[in-house]
């Protein structure tokens, strides 16, 4: 009996979705998380009796045929790109992405990652990093003399000076764009990878050819929704429970089947 091994999917198919809801509901307060979907597609088709085919009794065509789905299985876990909200926090060294970019990290291994975190710590030596102090590209420094430091829309960083009056220009912030962004590879500490999917990172200035521009003193919020998280937890725990009704009813008949004399 099929139908064992089609509501077994349907349960692995729901699990996974719970996971999916579970994981976007730890990182609610994540600073620029985006919530994750889980996507799902059909299984193979058994053709017991193919649409379009001849009926060997009278030669008519059979308008839709005998097909068995096979179950369900993951096709996907989508990223939601869509913006979180702008919080404002006050700190110095905080950034929000207003728009699409990301941040270019540098990694230990040398490699380069990217990122909507701006929460942005300064190392002993001055040097902006991330809050895993990894390095920002392109490197910026703070001189130890700075008494603040400004960073404007199109992230250009200035410090001020006691003995001048006017700011010094430090550098400036670039940003990567990519042509799918949900093609990026999560590698953790809000950080991702790009892939063939993503394609190569379009890195430029703030505020020119679609990229997003800097707000000081604000972090981006998760994009989760609480509330349509909690709603499709309830719907997977139905699902799940349905998927094993299934079996059950099916082990009955089962049990019927086995017990005619």
């Amino acid at each position: 009996m099929q139908a064992l091994k089609i509501a077994a999917t349907g349960m692995d198919a729901q699990q996974m979705r719970v996971e999916v809801i579970s994981n976007n509901l730890a990182n609610m307060s994540t600073t620029a998380y985006n919530a994750r979907r889980a996507e799902f597609a059909d299984l193979h088709y058994q053709q017991v009796r193919s649409p379009g085919t001849v009926n060997a009794s009278d030669g008519t065509v059979l308008p839709a045929g005998v097909q068995l789905g096979l179950g369900v299985r993951p096709s996907a876990i989508s990223m939601d790109v869509e913006q979180g909200s702008i919080r404002a926090t006050g700190g110095q060294l905080d950034v929000a992405i207003e728009g699409g970019g990301y941040l270019e990290v540098e990694l230990p291994s040398g490699g380069q990652a990217y990122t909507r975190d701006g929460a942005l710590k300064m190392t002993g030596d001055g040097e902006i990093v991330t809050s895993e102090g990894y390095s920002i590209v392109p490197g910026i420094t703070v001189p130890d003399d700075a008494r603040s430091v400004t960073i404007n829309a199109q992230g250009e960083v200035y410090a001020t000076f006691l003995e001048s009056p006017d700011p010094q220009l430090l550098g400036q912030f670039s940003l990567s764009t990519f042509s799918n962004d949900k093609g990026l590879e999560a590698i953790g500490s809000n950080m991702y990878l790009e892939t063939a999917a993503s394609g190569n990172p379009l890195v430029g200035e703030p505020g020119v050819d679609g990229r997003g521009t800097f707000r000081q003193g604000y972090l981006e919020e998760s994009s989760v929704d609480p509330v349509r998280e909690i709603t499709e937890l309830i719907a997977a725990q139905r699902g799940y429970e349905l998927n094993a009704k299934v079996i059950t009813a099916a082990d009955q008949m089962l049990g019927a089947t086995t017990q005619i004399r």
